[in-house]
């Protein structure tokens, strides 16, 4: 439908009733579409050199452009070009040759020159596609393409501070911020592909880690860096017209779009079945009562009487440039995932973990590189490293244990050198400080006792100073094995090889 050129969702707008001939009991099928506002990270706004700084004082990253005042010019940040065609290019989407900038006219509060400057029919990039990979806990994991519209560049709105806020306690009015006002966001419009409600999550998710990844965005959807919009509707079954369309906002989490698109889809169900229309409209997710609520008439693309911004210039992205930025993307997540499990043989848990994101993964690849088998290495990475990482806030560039040092500890397990219970005493201490693990094994004699003849001096000594326990044993209490397992453990301060201990104590036993 030509409703993509909108920017709206393709998941489209039909009959109040899907299919009405299907009978009871036919299965329902959502269909769902997103609209991801991502923030570019430029430090300066799209058509002004006015700070996108978040979190500053009200009002003080304003100016004539940003403002509107009569004979400003916009001029396109060279910087939100680069990083619209570098998304564009990580979601396989064609690079237009040439497109333009629009005016969509509507009058509301946060817009101070009531129109944005957005894209219409000529958008920077269209017709695309990323894969997901689709966890849901119970169930098994898949992988699902999922086509994309349209990338285009725009302009945000300000923000509009309500009465009954923390800020505006008691207050009867609200009050209008435009530090957000003419940041560079750019819309990726999904084709209407998806049909659960995780399926969105996770494709909001994988777009969020790829911008990630490109480093063209921070993703960070607490501080509206990325904001997704939700297009739904259900129908009768894969063959059947397109339900009414309702979109909803004000989703701060991918918890809240899976929550959302799940209430949505039932209350549509139920409103069909017992013969209740539903209406185009924008809706909001109330996440305090876990419900949409209905917010205002849903407006079309004639709504907006969109225009070509007669102050901004025709966009063309000669063949060089395209090249030179693609030559500059890193390698994205889902070619990750397949490399990892392909080449190193890590199951798809572990590569899905590992490239959640690039520092991480950047850092288990330095390991490799250092030596360290691949997933000895992804256990420790995803396990204590990620927790104390976590825990206190640390990048992994600032990770005083440095991925060689990691190897280093790896590889005195896998040559028997310490076992596992002595790399763990010993983590705490390299995370905090790093330094060398053989450094420290050597220094403390903390090396696992592996000569067979001093194991099976210790293992005599143990069985005489327990005849009861051995006679027991022997008499059909195996289970009794753990005990002098425990015993001999204690006796070595844990350094004794577990395998060869077990073998020569099973042996004395025995015999």
């Amino acid at each position: 439908m030509a409703m993509a050129k909108t920017g709206a969702s393709t998941t489209a707008e039909a009959s109040p009733v899907p299919a009405a001939e299907a009978g009871p009991g036919s299965a329902w099928e959502a269909v769902i579409g997103l609209e991801t506002h991502v923030q570019l990270g430029t430090s300066s706004k799209i058509f002004t050199c006015a700070s996108t700084t978040y979190g500053d004082d009200p009002n003080t990253h304003i100016d004539p452009v940003v403002c509107g005042l009569p004979g400003t010019l916009p001029v396109l940040n060279q910087k939100v070009l680069e990083y619209a065609v570098k998304a564009a290019m990580a979601l396989n989407l064609t690079i237009a040759e040439h497109s333009k900038f629009d005016r969509k006219q509507y009058f509301y509060p946060d817009l101070p020159k009531n129109y944005q400057i957005s894209q219409y029919d000529e958008p920077i990039a269209e017709d695309g596609w990323i894969e997901v990979e689709v966890a849901e806990k119970g169930k098994e994991t898949y992988t699902k393409i999922i086509g994309i519209e349209r990338l285009h560049m725009e302009e945000d709105a300000g923000k509009l501070v309500h009465a009954g806020s923390d800020r505006l306690a008691g207050s009867t009015h609200s009050l209008v911020d435009y530090n957000r006002a003419g940041v560079a966001l750019a819309e990726i419009v999904s084709k209407p592909d998806l049909r659960t409600g995780r399926e969105a999550a996770e494709y909001a998710s994988e777009i969020r880690r790829i911008m990630r990844y490109l480093g063209v965005s921070d993703g960070n959807m607490q501080e509206g860096s990325l904001r997704c919009d939700v297009n739904i509707s259900v129908r009768r079954g894969p063959d059947a017209p397109f339900g009414t369309k309702v979109e909803i906002k004000n989703m701060n989490s991918f918890s809240a779009i899976q929550k959302a698109c799940e209430y949505e889809i039932q209350r549509q169900i139920k409103a069909y079945e017992a013969g209740e229309p539903v209406v185009q409209e924008t809706r909001l997710w109330d996440e305090g009562k876990q419900l949409t609520r209905s917010m205002r008439s849903k407006e079309g693309a004639s709504d907006y009487r969109y225009f070509p911004d007669p102050d901004l210039g025709p966009i063309e992205v000669g063949a060089e440039l395209r090249e030179g930025w693609r030559a500059e993307l890193p390698e994205l997540p889902a070619a990750k995932r397949h490399r990892y499990a392909e080449q190193l043989g890590l199951s798809p848990y572990d590569a899905r973990v590992l490239t959640d994101e690039r520092p991480m993964a950047d850092y288990f690849e330095a390991v490799v590189a250092a030596g360290a088998d691949a997933k000895a290495a992804a256990n420790w990475i995803s396990g204590d490293i990620a927790a104390h990482v976590n825990a206190n806030r640390l990048s992994y560039a600032e990770l005083p244990f440095r991925p060689e040092q990691l190897a280093e500890m790896v590889q005195l397990i896998d040559t028997g050198v310490i076992s596992g219970k002595i790399a763990k005493e010993i983590l705490p201490e390299l995370l905090e400080q790093g330094g060398s693990p053989k450094a420290i094994v050597d220094e403390r004699g903390l090396g696992m006792i592996s000569d067979p003849a001093a194991i099976t001096a210790m293992v005599e000594e143990l069985l005489a100073a327990h005849p009861e326990e051995v006679e027991a044993f022997r008499g059909g209490k195996t289970k009794l094995q753990g005990f002098f397992v425990g015993q001999l453990m204690k006796k070595t301060g844990g350094k004794a090889d577990p395998k060869l201990a077990n073998q020569i104590l099973i042996q004395q036993l025995q015999g």
